[in-house]
This record gives structure tokens, C-alpha cells and sequence, in this order.
């Protein structure tokens, strides 16, 4: 069975359209020569005829010539085939370029455009788009690899400092309890830092995958809880009740990541404060210290994983804690507002939709 192509398609819908035309145009005209040319016959006389020259008819005739008109009709109806096959392949030209550029993109050279020309019109409404797409999906390849080299590096750094510890260790003969004891503990230090950040890599991949399951969280209790924990600098909370639908464990974590955030990027004698809120149909968290300055051009890029602004003083500094409050925040279709403070600082606002739209509340 030949394939159905869109230029078959409407190569019969032209020429079914000009036949159907042509067939209700020869009826009109059989109906007019049988009706209108023909004279009201006069009293005591036979029919007198209209002549239908001007018409293009014979004038010896009363009816229209209709087998010729049949045939003159199979004729144009061809014909009409022929050019709607011809003007289907010229307006379809654009989707053959389209279709062949596409098939030669890959992984490799997603680079490429599809750069569709001519007017604006709907092809090249679908050519852009598709470009667009392309775009989208080379930064995603791209953000992709540029993940997997740096966790590659993160976790081979602890890796790679374990082993020469141990081998120092191991090579020095004068080497006695106490040193190979205060060795053992630095590799527990390294070793600690390393599941804290496969721990990180985890969360990160489960918030990516979006909430299954729902749960009725108060933001407030969630806060007040993470704030149990020893500070090393004064916080200070007003914390009101603000209901959302959600994971519990992952609104823990970006409460506890956003909270240690505003503690290890902070300035001596500084300070933190956070909030909840409720305001019609959404819920907020909002979180502020009194950190260096930081550009706000520069916030996009630390919400990106590996992504740091200087050191920490303390804590983990891998740079996975913002991108896991930001993956967390689009889990839960909550939109995340950081931007820094007026002198120094971040200020940053969760505002979480008490029931998300785009999924199932369980």
C-alpha cells in the first residue's frame, strides 16, 4: 500500500475540490437551459427559443451541450491534479529541507539550525520552534556533562586525598600509634565530606524527579524544627501558619539547606532571619542574612550545581545546596526569588501554591 503523504493528501483535495466544483457548475447550467433560455410559448404557437450565442451555445440548440461539457470537464479535472501536485510540492518544499536538516542532528551537533527563511508564515513559525527546541536541549546537554565533570572531580578529590593520607602514612617506618590514630581521623573527615555530598547528589536527583506523593506540610512547624539545631549565629524568626501540599523531606531540606546557606555565607557578627507567610492561595518562606555583597548577576549562576561564591567558612562547600532548594522549588511548582540585600546579603523568597495545578494532591 503506497504511503499516504501530505502531498497526496492535498493533490486529492485540490482535484476533488475542482471536480465537485465543476460538477455542481454543470448542473446549474443544465437547470438554467432547461428553465430561463426558454420563452414562454405564445398562445396557438410552438416553443420559440432564446438564442443563446452570447452564451457561448449554439443558437440552434435549447439545452447545453452537456457530453462535451463532461469531457472538457475530465480534461480540467486532470489538469487541476497536475498543478495541485505541483503547488503542493512548492508549498511543502520548506518541511523537505526541515525533515532532511533534522535527521543529520544528533547529540553530536546539536549545534545545528534548522535557520528556516522565507515570510512568516506557519512553516516558519514550526522551523523556529523547533530551533528553539534544539537550543534548549544543546544547554541541557551541555549543563548535563558540565554535572557529571564536576561530580566526577568532587568525589575523586576526598578519594584521591584518603589515599595519599593512608599511603604517608603507610610509608613512614617511624611512624607510631598516635600519628597512624590522628591519620584514621582525617580520613574519616574526608570520608564524612564525601557522603555528605553523595547524600547532596541524592536529594538533588530525587527533587529532579518531581513529588509523587502529597502530604499536607505547615511551613511554619517545618521551620521551627530545623531551627532546633545549634545556630552559630543569631536568627530571628516570625514564623505564622502557611499550609502547603508536599514532600515532607524534601520541604525539610530546602528549609534546612536555604537556613545553612544564610549561616556559612555570612559576615563575623552577622546575622539571620526568616519568615512565613500566607497570602491568598500561596504560601512563603523567606529567608535573609547579612552576608557579602553579591552581584545579582551572579545569583542565576549560584542557583547552577558546583557553583560557589568564595569559600565557606564552614560546612560543605560543594555548591549543591541552592541548585537543590532550586530543584526542590520547581518540584513543588513554587517560585523561588533570590536577589541580594541592599548592603550585602541574600534575600531569599519561596512562595509555594497551596494547591499545585499541575498534579495530583493526594
Amino acid at each position: 500500500m503506497p504511503r499516504r503523504t501530505i502531498r497526496l493528501r492535498l493533490t486529492t483535495l485540490y482535484g476533488g475540490l475542482f471536480l465537485v466544483s465543476g460538477i455542481a457548475l454543470l448542473a446549474i447550467m443544465y437547470t438554467l437551459s432547461k428553465t430561463v433560455f426558454q420563452a414562454p410559448r405564445p398562445p396557438g404557437d410552438g416553443p420559440v427559443s432564446i438564442p443563446l450565442a452570447p452564451l457561448g451555445l449554439p443558437p440552434s440548440h435549447t439545452e447545453a451541450p452537456v457530453p462535451e461539457a463532461l469531457v472538457a470537464l475530465a480534461i480540467m479535472t486532470v489538469v487541476s491534479i497536475g498543478l495541485g501536485w505541483l503547488v503542493a510540492g512548492r508549498i511543502l518544499r520548506p518541511l523537505r529541507v526541515m525533515t532532511a536538516t533534522t535527521r543529520l542532528i544528533s547529540e553530536d551537533n546539536l549545534h545545528r539550525r534548522l535557520a528556516v527563511q522565507g515570510p512568516g508564515d506557519e512553516l516558519k513559525d514550526l522551523g523556529d520552534t523547533i530551533d528553539g527546541l534544539l537550543a534548549r536541549l544543546e544547554a541541557a546537554f551541555e549543563a548535563q556533562k558540565r554535572f557529571v565533570a564536576n561530580a566526577s572531580h568532587e568525589l575523586r578529590t576526598p578519594l584521591t586525598l584518603e589515599r595519599a593520607m593512608l599511603e604517608v602514612a603507610l610509608a613512614d617506618p617511624d611512624a607510631t600509634a598516635e600519628t597512624l590514630r590522628a591519620t584514621c581521623e582525617e580520613v574519616l573527615a574526608a570520608g564524612e565530606h564525601q557522603e555528605r555530598l553523595i547524600d547532596a547528589l541524592l536529594t538533588l536527583a530525587r527533587s529532579q524527579q518531581g513529588v509523587h506523593h502529597r502530604v499536607p506540610v505547615d511551613l511554619a512547624q517545618v521551620t521551627a524544627t530545623a531551627l532546633r539545631r545549634p545556630m552559630e549565629l543569631p536568627v530571628s524568626a516570625g514564623l505564622k501558619f502557611a499550609p502547603i501540599s508536599g514532600d515532607p523531606r524534601l520541604i525539610a531540606q530546602l528549609v534546612t539547606n536555604l537556613l545553612d546557606n544564610a549561616q556559612h555565607h555570612n559576615i563575623p557578627g552577622g546575622s539571620v532571619s526568616v519568615s512565613t507567610s500566607r497570602i491568598p492561595g500561596y504560601a512563603v518562606f523567606s529567608v535573609t542574612n547579612t552576608g557579602p555583597v553579591i552581584p545579582a548577576a551572579e545569583i542565576p549562576r549560584l542557583l547552577q550545581p558546583f557553583q560557589r561564591m568564595g569559600a565557606s567558612r564552614t560546612g560543605d562547600r560543594s555548591g549543591l545546596g541552592l541548585s537543590i532548594v532550586a530543584a526542590i522549588a520547581k518540584a513543588h511548582y513554587a517560585m523561588l526569588d533570590a536577589r541580594p540585600g541592599p548592603s550585602g546579603g541574600l534575600t531569599v523568597n519561596v512562595i509555594f501554591p497551596e494547591r499545585p495545578n499541575h498534579s495530583t494532591v493526594d
